[in-house]
């Protein structure tokens, strides 16, 4: 594989987005409010959260109220606790700067392999193997010449896929991630004004397609849609009464057990007889 092809075109062709250019701190924002979200959604929320809380210890002073109501509709919205979770700890700990070392950033909450891999390549410059959807499609298809890689990734592929890292790692991998994003996409492929065109092992077998019909997942109607439902409107007022509540949803069940894990998630409170956001 010539690297250097995926590293020129990046210089051309990448998008201009804030958090390249920002601090360790801004990144692992980003990193955050991209897990599962695309990145149109992600760009005025993270530029708010930097205004509003520029530095870790800024966050860490935040009520756990305001950091999900900042949060906004990105979904998931624990990722947005453990966020606020982890800033406490770098104010704390680590003299208000995001720590480099992946073993420490792993120790953070929620802060995985994938997350500290990504946080060290693109806050630090480090030549980590970064492997998100982006990148596992298109090393899938040139690569491995099947149309998209395996739910996750073995043992094997990660060594393979580090073998690949040049010099230049951290820009590796934002190289690779921003050509599967817009290059190798997951629906209609850019495959005619591809660079790599020529050595693509998917593109010499003729494009063969996934046997197995890949589901999207539900939303309409689903537990987490009633969860949500419940965090805005809590959003939108200080307090609601389960009663007021129940209004909002037609099944009562799944509201008692919407309002039973956002409670045991620490997303809302009880305060009497009425549900708020927690202080």
């Amino acid at each position: 594989m010539k690297q250097q092809i995926v590293l020129d075109w990046f210089d051309q062709n990448k998008r201009d987005l804030p958090w390249r250019n920002s601090t360790p701190w801004g990144v692992m924002v980003s990193e955050f409010m991209l897990q599962q979200t695309p990145v149109n959604r992600v760009l005025p929320i993270w530029t708010q959260w930097l205004t509003l809380w520029p530095k870790p210890s800024d966050l860490a002073t935040a009520r756990k109220s305001e950091v999900i109501s900042a949060w906004g509709r990105l979904g998931y919205p624990r990722r947005a606790l453990r966020l606020h979770e982890s800033a406490t700890i770098i104010s704390r700990d680590f003299d208000d700067e995001v720590p480099r070392a992946i073993e420490t950033l792993r120790s953070l909450p929620g802060v995985g392999e994938y997350t500290a891999a990504a946080i060290a390549a693109f806050a630090f410059e480090q030549p980590t193997l970064v492997l998100d959807v982006n990148i596992r499609r298109f090393f899938a298809r040139f690569i491995d010449g099947v149309e998209y890689p395996t739910s996750t990734p073995s043992m094997l592929e990660r060594a393979l896929r580090h073998e690949l890292i040049p010099e230049e790692g951290a820009k590796w991998a934002a190289a690779t991630m921003e050509f599967g994003a817009l290059v190798c996409t997951s629906k209609n492929p850019r495959c005619d004004s591809c660079p790599l065109k020529t050595q693509c092992a998917w593109r010499k077998a003729g494009y063969p397609k996934l046997e197995v019909v890949r589901k999207t997942q539900d939303w309409i109607g689903t537990d987490r849609q009633c969860r949500g439902i419940v965090v805005q409107a809590l959003r939108e007022n200080k307090k609601l009464s389960e009663t007021e509540l129940k209004k909002l949803w037609s099944g009562g069940a799944q509201m008692d057990r919407a309002l039973k894990t956002l409670i045991a998630d620490g997303l809302i409170e009880t305060t009497g007889k009425s549900y708020r956001l927690p202080n």
